[in-house]
């Protein structure tokens, strides 16, 4: 799907140390600084190499652990780390962690912060009011990016080649896709083939958060990739599984990894 170009050399000595990517189950991840990261991304915008990027978090992990179809269409991508989760993941598996935690949520404003002016943004994703208020404080964040585009994440497959199109037609730079995994992978592994834009992310619930609709973590709980303690205390009937169960699932199949030399447990 993406052309896999070769990273370029950047001069981040963390980046440099601990460039090798480790591999969790079936997911491989890139081991960056988020200095680097942000490098990488944008040189393939400015070369126009095309790049489909996904974040891994514990529960990515483990969708990918247990579907080898999500773990196919990750294969594709370029997956970064997020959170607690795959920090454990990695130390346990390979001994090293990751220089930095790559959430999106908060690498993406690291992204656009650092976005030459005139880069050109598309949001697709969330509600229709959620969307259009991302797009409003994305502008006003960021005068450096220009928002190309915009489209909620309500519409049928049969809209997909008509979606794509729109997307062409506005030329963007990069594209979000907030539609929280595996469906925004899914979707873009889908679209990408048929898309013009250099980078695509999925962005999970970045524009609720952007638009205020969702409420950040408090800072220090950030740093330490502990945001999912938060965001299981807001809404504990719909991540209670996930943050309950799914974590001691993941855990174990961790554990499992590295007593069998990376062969997972069945199911």
């Amino acid at each position: 799907m993406s052309e896999q170009a070769p990273a370029p050399q950047v001069g981040d000595s963390r980046a440099e140390a601990t460039c090798g990517p480790v591999r969790i189950g079936p997911v491989e991840l890139a081991r960056l600084s988020r200095e680097a990261a942000v490098a990488l991304l944008l040189d393939h915008v400015a070369r126009r190499q095309r790049r489909a990027v996904a974040f891994a978090n514990a529960h990515g992990l483990l969708l990918a652990m247990d579907d080898a179809a999500y773990a196919r269409t990750l294969s594709r991508f370029l997956v970064l780390n997020d959170g607690i989760g795959a920090e454990i993941g990695a130390r346990v598996l390979s001994g090293t962690g990751f220089p930095d935690n790559l959430n999106g949520t908060d690498f993406i404003p690291a992204l656009l912060a650092a976005a030459p002016v005139g880069t050109r943004l598309y949001l697709l994703g969330a509600h229709p009011h959620v969307v259009e208020k991302a797009a409003t404080t994305f502008t006003d964040r960021y005068p450096a990016v220009e928002i190309c585009g915009w489209r909620d994440g309500y519409f049928s497959p049969d809209d997909e080649a008509g979606i794509a199109a729109a997307i062409n037609a506005a030329s963007p730079d990069i594209l979000l896709v907030a539609m929280g995994n595996p469906k925004q992978e899914y979707l873009i592994d889908r679209l990408f083939p048929h898309l013009e834009v250099p980078l695509a992310l999925g962005v999970g619930a970045l524009f609720d958060f952007t638009a205020g609709e969702v409420t950040r973590a408090p800072g220090a709980m950030r740093r330490f990739g502990l945001e999912w303690i938060f965001r299981f205390l807001q809404e504990p009937r719909r991540l209670g599984r996930r943050y309950t169960s799914g974590v001691a699932r993941y855990l174990w199949n961790i554990l499992w990894l590295r007593l069998r030399g990376g062969q997972r447990p069945s199911a």
